[in-house]
């Protein structure tokens, strides 16, 4: 089963700018709507294993990481594809409307 991989500061780089379509959860533990997604973000990563990355990052262990895309709202889902950001979510959405932005990038 497939597990969302926990992203850092450091090692972001190196999963975004995977051929394949990456999602990211951008999440902080006292935030409600984050727990209430989390659960659907492991889902995803089961759903998608081996055609899709799936992936969390903490924005109060990660600052350099949410500064740099601009996060101020949490959660966000940002869907790159090499690198690039392809799609954006802010706020807590139906599994069903993550699934067809990751989806949509697998075209």
């Amino acid at each position: 089963m497939g597990k969302a991989i926990e992203l850092t500061d450091s090692n972001f780089e190196q999963y975004v700018n995977s051929d394949k379509p990456v999602l990211v959860d951008f999440w902080a533990e006292w935030c409600g709507p984050c727990k209430m997604i989390g659960p659907l973000v492991e889902e995803l990563a089961g759903d998608f294993e081996g055609k899709a990355i799936i992936a969390k990052l903490n924005v109060d262990e990660n600052p350099t990481m949410t500064a740099k895309f601009g996060v101020r709202n949490i959660p966000t889902l940002l869907v790159f594809k090499k690198g690039q950001i392809v799609d954006k979510q802010i706020g807590a959405v139906p599994k069903s409307v993550l699934s067809q932005k990751i989806e949509a990038q697998l075209a």
